[in-house]
């Protein structure tokens, strides 16, 4: 089992009795035997495969659901393991009145499946921006992602995190062979 490191952003100070909804999303860093990660690419933005946690869904039921619904690919007996948190305090999140408590956790998945996209199930809005799962070279992912910051604002905190991510994952990886 490993570890989960936990990482904070709490920059209003919020407490839990401010939070007025909580958001639980899973994301997946799927590598593949050559080394390489899979990527959602959407609206000028790369993501990792993932999504929101439904209601009575485990972690891991929502991780291969939204795996299956992004990339076409059903995994069954795959190693899953989860090795981050990172948990967002907003306040006042995109000026709903609401604060909010974003958690999201990271899992690896060892994975040599191929997309299928005749089995994925993508929402409107990757399908409105050209929702494609791509796979990219380990080893130059970080620039990629730092290189698509100016293609669109909100990738400023989303690399941000990805980054994280990946940052965690290369000081576990030889433990998750």
């Amino acid at each position: 089992m490993i570890i989960i490191k936990e990482i904070l952003y709490n920059y209003d100070n919020l407490t839990e009795d401010d939070i007025d909804e909580v958001v639980i999303r899973c994301k997946a860093l799927i590598i593949n035997s050559k080394n390489e990660i899979t990527l959602g690419y959407s609206n000028k933005t790369y993501q990792f495969p993932g999504g929101h946690l439904e209601e009575k869904e485990t972690l891991t039921e929502c991780l291969l659901r939204e795996i299956e619904e992004e990339t076409g690919i059903k995994l069954k007996d795959a190693k899953i393991e989860p090795f981050q948190k990172i948990t967002y305090y907003n306040k006042n999140y995109h000026k709903s009145n609401k604060n909010r408590k974003n958690e999201i956790y990271y899992f690896i998945v060892k994975s040599d499946a191929k997309f299928n996209m005749k089995y994925a199930k993508l929402d409107e809005g990757e399908k409105e921006g050209n929702y494609i799962p791509i796979t990219v070279p380990i080893n130059k992912v970080k620039q990629i992602l730092i290189d698509s910051i100016p293609d669109n604002p909100v990738n400023k905190v989303i690399v941000e995190e990805m980054l994280e991510a990946l940052k965690e994952y290369d000081k576990i990886k030889d433990r998750c062979n």
